[in-house]
């Protein structure tokens, strides 16, 4: 201890190499020599000032008469540091808090890192732990205040035909065309919609097969009548819902701007323009490549299996969970990418002279995108050994890259199916029999939970985002 510093010649609380602490009224004689086996943490700093004022800003008072150093720290965490001090390693019960405890060990001094290996796998989980309930939070919250919003925008629809000619008649209708399974009218013709969708895709399907295929007069297949029939009458009843709506829609120009309406109306856009192409193709001879335009536009009718999803929970659920999992998508994209450029080059390396199927890294990204995916074609294979361990590898690699990001994924789904199907439900439950009586069944004290919820959840990442400044702060009141 000899020329360490002023404070064991004097000034400093020592008195046989001891010291004396009181962490909010826990008063403690601690030695010199244990302290300094730690000469980073506040304390076997404290052993090394020089003066009062190095000293103070230390630790929170200083008593010349009691010669006693006082800390205003929590006098229950204090027996933590003190245990840490005599063995080293630091542990942590069940009971504590775990940010208490870091801003704590921070504010003395003491890494993480000393936590025992008994306590240290369960401390770290908890500190994960709360991430995962935000983020939950966070769906959740995003999930009340879309369902509030939408049935609000509902009822706000629904509010609109008061005051106009058959503007009763025309509610019904609307909730009828727009809202399956509001009453018997809508689920009836929410049926009829969904086996027209079905008959044309099957249709479509049919007509592929050589055996109903009718040759025309000059030799090219054509499409058997009969399907004909049965395509013409889908397009007659998709032309009708879609104009059915659009007359009894409460607000015109938001119409379009509903995903589902825009799909019905993409549904049938490709037969009229290839009605008008054959047309003019027939009318003007030079025009004969315009044919093959109304080919793949033909092709576009498979886009109609899209109109379930009006009448399926499930479709809107799985585009819902598309339209908030961007992240967990792009994170899935970016694990694939980088593993199927790995394997690649390493597939090119070494096949490249033995195998004309992996001679270039364009092909070799191909089947490397193929074996991560797990599909396998194996239309191109590797022969040598090295290249089927790489292949083993990259498979392997493969089931892992898509397996971590699809639970969250799948979490998500279950959590918007049940917000739809109780979206459905309080629309349901509204009644607009004899006009605007009823408002929507919203819970508006759960509405306004999660908002304050999220507001005291801001605050406190914002307390726990700076404990540095939070110790320095409380090092010197």
């Amino acid at each position: 201890m000899t020329g360490q510093s002023l404070w064991d010649v004097s000034e400093a609380n020592v008195e046989d190499g001891e010291i004396r602490i009181n962490v909010g009224g826990f008063k403690r004689r601690l030695r010199s020599h244990t302290l300094l086996r730690f000469p980073e943490t506040r304390l076997g700093r404290l052993l090394l000032c020089h003066s009062r004022e190095a000293i103070l800003e230390l630790c929170d008072d200083y008593d010349d008469v009691q010669r006693e150093f006082y800390f205003d720290r929590n006098p229950e965490l204090f027996p933590y540091v003190l245990h840490f001090y005599h063995t080293g390693k630091l542990h942590v019960m069940a009971e504590l808090c775990v940010f208490s405890f870091s801003q704590e060990i921070e504010y003395w001094g003491i890494n993480e890192f000393f936590i025992d290996s008994c306590c240290s796998y369960s401390y770290h989980g908890r500190k994960v732990e709360p991430e995962q309930e935000k983020w939950d939070e966070q769906s959740d919250q995003e999930s009340t205040t879309s369902s509030f919003d939408e049935i609000l925008a509902f009822y706000n629809d629904a509010s609109k035909f008061d005051g106009q000619p058959l503007g009763n008649f025309r509610r019904q209708l609307w909730l009828a065309l727009d809202n399956p399974g509001y009453s018997v009218l809508s689920r009836v013709f929410s049926i009829l919609s969904i086996l027209v969708v079905l008959g044309s895709i099957i249709t479509m399907c049919l007509n592929s097969l050589p055996d109903f295929q009718i040759p025309d007069s000059q030799g090219n297949p054509g499409e058997d009548p009969r399907f004909e029939i049965v395509e013409h009458f889908g397009i007659a009843w998709f032309t009708f819902e879609l104009v059915a709506r659009f007359a009894v829609a409460p607000d015109f120009l938001k119409f379009f701007r509903n995903a589902l309406n825009l799909i019905d109306l993409m549904s049938i856009v490709p037969f009229y323009i290839t009605l008008v192409v054959n047309l003019v193709v027939e009318s003007t001879p030079t025009l004969a490549n315009l044919g093959r335009v109304a080919q793949v536009l033909r092709l576009m009718r498979i886009f109609r299996i899209l109109k379930l999803a009006r009448h399926s929970t499930g479709l809107r659920s799985l585009g819902a969970t598309l339209k908030y999992s961007y992240k967990e998508v792009g994170l899935l994209l970016l694990y694939l990418s980088v593993g199927i450029s790995i394997f690649s080059v390493v597939a090119y390396t070494i096949e490249k002279e033995e195998n004309e199927g992996l001679a270039t890294i364009p092909a070799c990204w191909w089947w490397a995108t193929v074996s991560m995916t797990t599909v396998g074609y194996g239309d191109v294979v590797p022969g040598t050994t090295a290249g089927k361990l790489t292949a083993s590898a990259c498979i392997l690699a493969g089931i892992l890259v898509v397996v971590l990001p699809i639970t969250l994924i799948f979490n998500k789904f279950s959590h918007f199916y049940r917000r739809q199907k109780q979206l459905e439900s309080a629309m349901r439950s509204c009644d607009f029999g004899d006009g605007m009586k009823e408002v929507p069944s919203v819970n508006l004290r759960d509405y306004y939970a999660h908002k304050v919820k999220s507001l005291m959840a801001s605050l406190t990442n914002m307390s726990r985002s700076s404990p540095s400044e939070l110790s320095l702060n409380d090092s010197l009141h």
